[in-house]
């Protein structure tokens, strides 16, 4: 039987990392479901507001069921309940608010990974505070990686994924595809895949690359924390 999650990744990569992991994992989906959230309202959909959605707890966003699954398998999600019929923009209102989340996601792996080089860039190895300076460099680094991970993984075009709702608005004859009571079953089936079989991560190289180039560029060529 393998061992837990959390125990494997305490062992491996040691406990900031694993505190940097849960973190970030759940103050992303936070982030990234409020920035749903926030174009919704620009939308003039008050649905956020009204189900007392724009909060920064977690039981909100992610729910009981998804907290204990991050617990014991790793495996979280979130939802931001939104009325698509309410949108000024009846063409453009329901793209732009699926794109809001994996566009936090986005912003943040960059800023994450603009601060996390600037920290690389103060270290001084001979200082007093040289073990902090490196935790924090890990606190950021894995915060833009899982950043990278979440948004790469919304924009993949599986239902109930942000990528089917982005993808059956470009293409609407696929929304009703996207749309079929049983879509979500073939979604999770492709997402399984994807992540298992390394596609996802394939997905997402090129974006990690140009993250530790922008790192290396901004620290002064300080190679990552791990």
């Amino acid at each position: 039987m393998s061992a837990w999650w959390v125990h494997r990744e305490y062992e491996a990569f040691g406990p900031v990392f694993l505190f940097a992991h849960v973190f970030w994992v759940i103050a992303s989906i936070i982030l990234h479901e409020l920035a749903h959230g926030w174009a919704a309202i620009r939308q003039g959909d008050d649905t956020p507001i009204r189900l007392n959605r724009m909060t920064w707890n977690p039981l909100v966003h992610m729910g009981p069921y998804s907290l204990l699954l991050f617990a014991v398998a790793g495996i979280a999600w979130g939802v931001m309940p939104v009325d698509p019929s309410r949108f000024r923009s009846r063409r453009w209102g329901e793209l732009l608010v699926s794109l809001a989340g994996p566009a936090m996601n986005a912003l943040l792996a960059i800023l994450l990974t603009l601060i996390g080089a600037l920290v690389a860039r103060m270290t001084d190895p001979a200082a007093a505070n040289f073990q902090t300076m490196m935790n924090l460099q890990t606190f950021f680094w894995v915060g833009a990686f899982f950043n990278v991970l979440l948004g790469v993984l919304n924009l993949l075009p599986l239902p109930p994924l942000d990528g089917s709702t982005i993808l059956g608005e470009i293409l609407p004859p696929l929304r009703t595809w996207f749309r079929h009571p049983y879509a979500p079953f073939v979604g999770l089936a492709g997402l399984w895949f994807a992540s298992s079989s390394g596609f996802l991560m394939l997905l997402c190289s090129p974006f990690l690359i140009a993250a530790g180039v922008l790192w290396m560029a901004v620290s002064d060529g300080a190679s990552l924390p791990w």
